[in-house]
């Protein structure tokens, strides 16, 4: 698998940084400890509390930039909102903190290849 674009696909499909190939996750948002295809040690890579940051500051200032915009140009009752932002919020929310998650475990298996 060749370095440049390969990372960034990686991340965006949830794969394996080095083969490409095997799934990075286990569940929703859980690193699976090693490379089903290329035995890849994957329990030493941790994207820490990033994507759920990127979650929060990104969909979050959407989500209310839209829901402000909703609320003046639509005037919807307030049940409205409770029931229609909850279902945008929480899948935006869980893909941008997967690949926020796949692409920093990329970048630190590049990292570590390139510097030991």
């Amino acid at each position: 698998m060749s370095e440049g674009s390969s990372l960034v696909t990686a991340a965006l499909l949830g794969r394996c940084p080095r083969c490409g190939k095997g799934k990075l996750f286990k569940g929703l948002l859980d690193i699976r400890p090693r490379c089903e295809v290329c035995d890849l040690d994957l329990s030493a890579h941790d994207a820490g509390d990033g994507p759920a940051v990127a979650g929060i500051f990104v969909i979050g200032a959407i989500a209310v930039g839209l829901a402000l915009w909703v609320d003046a140009h639509y005037r919807p009752p307030l049940w409205v909102h409770a029931v229609v932002w909850p279902m945008v919020i929480l899948p935006l929310s869980v893909g941008t903190m997967r690949l926020a998650k796949a692409a920093l475990v990329a970048l630190q298996w590049r990292h570590r290849q390139n510097t030991g």
